[in-house]
């Protein structure tokens, strides 16, 4: 097959990161594939997607020139000739699809979001035959695309997009007298819960609490607010927004302890990451951190938005430092049970040859 992988853009973080995963198992399975994005954005994961070898495609049209961007795609997947589309993000399986339709050729429909805008949920549902197959990115989404959408179990899968490999390093536990290191990984939006993490680190100001510091490494819009919610909160001597980081396993394995207050998630990548790196999370009780934290065994679940619970959570785990350890590398034989490279190579496989296998719309 002749794969295009149309995504909506080349932001950093969630879909689009773990991008040369996902095609690399298009490429052992013997099949050409290419990435075909609709904007830019910030770009950042577009480096990722060159070093695994990709050819990257990017319209020149901003994100809400729906004409532009529709006219671009059938242009390069036109002059491309692409056997089959497989579809990433709303705007992408919505374009992707009448493309499809235009070339006769079958598209299979990625499901990152466990929280569907109303217009985006009447959309996708009112075009979901318009792909042969949709694939939900964890368990929790994939549940909750089939009552969204309405798509029957014979067209609906389960590829968590989260490819844990036992080489990958862990972190060292904390040492009696060492700062205890937090961390988080995301974008600077209130979606990721960052501001009611600062009222609950706020909270314990006061507290018999050993030495921590917090890094949250991302970049975006809420910067300047949470600047200033930190220096009004004088929580500077413990808080640090270092920006955007590349090398996340350099910085998951200098933490003792990830936090995910995010508001909803979909798969969580950074946390599964972070659970990867023999991490313990404190997480909201969200998509599909709802499974993957079991309390006391692999971490903490929090409900989302709520500063005193967090507050109360962060307490107990930073109280306890010495156990830290003990439950991250629960997590990380969690995650390597659950999604590890077989796993996740097979699922691929089987998709794949189901794609194979499939007619135009």
């Amino acid at each position: 097959m002749r794969i295009a992988y149309v995504i909506n853009s080349l932001e950093g973080g969630g879909a689009a990161f773990p991008v040369p995963a996902i095609t690399d198992i298009f490429r052992q399975a013997g099949h050409e594939v290419a990435i075909f994005a609709l904007t830019r954005r910030d770009g950042l994961a577009e480096a990722p997607m060159r070093a695994a070898g990709l050819e990257v495609f990017t319209c020149g049209a901003g994100s809400q020139n729906q004409l532009a961007a529709a006219f671009w795609l059938m242009r390069t997947l036109r002059k491309w000739q692409p056997t089959h589309l497989w579809t990433s993000l709303t705007r992408a399986t919505l374009l992707g699809q009448q493309v499809g339709r235009r070339l006769r050729v079958p598209v299979a429909s990625w499901q990152h979001s466990a929280r569907l805008k109303p217009g985006n949920r009447l959309l996708l549902r009112a075009a979901r035959n318009l792909s042969c197959f949709w694939v939900g990115d964890s368990r929790y989404v994939t549940e909750i695309t089939q009552s969204a959408l309405s798509i029957p179990s014979s067209r609906l899968a389960c590829w968590p997009i989260f490819c844990a490999k036992a080489s990958s390093p862990a972190a060292a536990p904390w040492i009696p007298g060492q700062t205890l290191r937090l961390g988080s990984l995301g974008r600077l939006h209130p979606v990721k819960g960052y501001a009611p993490l600062l009222q609950a680190l706020t909270l314990l100001k006061g507290a018999d609490l050993p030495e921590f510091e917090l890094i949250i490494a991302g970049e975006g819009r809420e910067r300047a607010a949470l600047e200033a919610q930190i220096a009004q909160n004088g929580l500077g001597g413990h808080v640090r927004l270092p920006g955007f980081t590349a090398d996340t396993q350099d910085f998951l394995t200098s933490l003792h302890l990830y936090l995910q207050p995010s508001r909803w998630e979909g798969f969580c990548i950074a946390a599964h990451e972070a659970m990867l790196a023999g991490l313990p999370v404190i997480g909201s009780r969200v998509g599909e951190m709802t499974y993957s934290i079991e309390d006391g065994l692999t971490g903490w679940s929090v409900p989302p938005e709520n500063p005193e619970a967090l507050a109360v959570t962060l307490r107990q785990a930073l109280k306890n430092p010495e156990r830290l350890a003990q439950t991250g590398a629960a997590a990380r034989n969690l995650v390597l049970t659950r999604y590890g490279e077989t796993t996740f190579r097979q699922t691929g496989f089987s998709l794949l040859e189901r794609l194979e296998r499939s007619s135009p719309a």
